[in-house]
């Protein structure tokens, strides 16, 4: 197997397993994750960053949940970069979205790449989906996409078991 290409960026993601925990709501964990990672990221590629969670009243779609730091589609369909991680229930990188095709949904039309990430329950459905947006081409790989399915588990918004680089998804 070829090693992927490296991300552009070599992010620490360390600080934020220190400094999150799981106290609270589902809800309030998912806001500390966006701020955390909004303020630690912001400045090293990050873009954007979202939970899109499904729509119990279609479940062709995901609505946009909490997000820093502008809004972005809602709802969204599941043909999309986020539809694709909540049905596979794996992390999916695209180091370049010109290769989606009319598959992308562009949010902002300026986004590049983007790594998306599930949050898995106990049973193993999925609860939703972490989605980390970039400006530049080849901002994220496996790396980034495992610590952000770790950093869920650790704030227990995921119970995925899978943190080989075979499970994440590059496109």
């Amino acid at each position: 197997m070829t090693r992927p290409t490296p991300a552009l960026y070599i992010r620490d993601y360390t600080p934020l397993l220190d400094r999150l925990d799981g106290r609270g709501s589902a809800d309030d964990v998912m806001r500390r994750v966006v701020d955390a990672l909004w303020d630690r990221f912001s400045t090293q590629g990050v873009s954007w960053v979202g939970f899109y969670l499904p729509d119990p009243a279609d479940r062709g779609s995901l609505l946009l949940s909490h997000r820093r730091d502008k809004p972005a589609c809602s709802p969204i369909g599941m043909h999309g970069v986020c539809g694709r991680g909540f049905v596979s229930r794996r992390p999916v990188v695209v180091r370049d979205v010109a290769v989606m095709g009319p598959n992308y949904i562009a949010c902002d039309p300026r986004d590049k790449s983007e790594v998306v990430v599930p949050m898995i329950n106990p049973d193993g459905s999925c609860a939703g989906v972490l989605d980390v947006d970039s400006h530049d081409v080849g901002a994220f790989d496996s790396g980034d996409a495992l610590c952000l399915a770790r950093l869920l588990r650790h704030v227990g918004l995921s119970m995925h078991r899978d943190e080989s680089a075979e499970w994440v998804e590059t496109l």
